[in-house]
């Protein structure tokens, strides 16, 4: 089980294919491609009834938490990750603990027959993963949370010195029913302009001079734009058509 503590900046912008071509060109002279340079990511994120922690995220609150299931395809690998973000001028502050376990774990985790920390007892684990396993078993519990929206991209991923790294994220659909890491032919898409393309950028420290050079002879400036809360938003707006 694969227990690790993340804590970064990060920056999310969304752009044109355009501009991607036109970033990729620095991009390229700077960093390399990621070992899974292309990728089709899977987040399925655990809420109420009610919605109380996207509707919190959307809020923009100082402090604010999610608790999300992440898988990739063709990985027979689901990471448990618990995001918080710290809101401070120019700044945004990330911190991500999460967990491995395998997709038969984590079924049997959501269908209640076993607990986060049942797993983490097992021979082999850690006393980091037992303290992040005891972490998500109590959101669950004192939220009665659940799985309510399932969040499909592909991504490109690059890397550079100092930790930073950078993707690109396209095809943006989700699901409320059938929440398995699995394509779905029902998926909905969110972006009716296929030239839509998201960028985030996660470093340590601050950005290189090379990268925020061509950001601004682009024209292209942060803005907030969490997928799974723009997606929410999406949902109720139909539902109340």
């Amino acid at each position: 089980m694969d227990g690790k503590v993340f804590d970064r900046i990060e920056k999310k912008y969304l752009i044109t294919r355009a501009d991607r071509k036109e970033l990729l060109k620095v991009i390229k002279k700077n960093m390399h491609k990621d070992g899974y340079f292309k990728s089709e990511v899977f987040n399925l994120y655990f809420d109420t009834d009610n919605y109380d922690l996207i509707i919190q995220s959307i809020d923009q609150p100082v402090f604010k938490h999610k608790l999300r299931a992440r898988s990739y395809g063709g990985y027979d690998r689901v990471f448990l990750e618990i995001k918080t973000k710290l809101r401070c001028p120019d700044l945004n502050p990330g911190y991500k603990r999460r967990i491995m376990i395998t997709n038969d774990e984590f079924k049997d985790l959501v269908d209640k027959k076993t607990t986060l920390l049942e797993l983490a007892e097992a021979p082999g684990r850690t006393k980091h993963d037992m303290q992040i396993a005891k972490e998500v078993d109590y959101l669950i519990k004192h939220f009665d949370l659940e799985p309510r929206i399932l969040v499909t991209y592909n991504r490109e991923s690059y890397k550079g010195e100092d930790n930073l790294r950078i993707t690109f994220d396209e095809r943006l659909r989700y699901r409320t029913k059938n929440l398995y890491f699995l394509k779905g032919k029902r998926d909905k898409i969110y972006f009716k302009d296929k030239q839509n393309v998201i960028l985030e950028i996660k470093a340590h420290g601050v950005l290189p001079l090379w990268l925020t050079d061509e950001l601004t002879k682009l024209k292209i400036y942060p803005q907030q734009f969490s997928k799974v809360g723009k997606i929410y938003q999406k949902i109720i707006k139909e539902q109340n058509v």
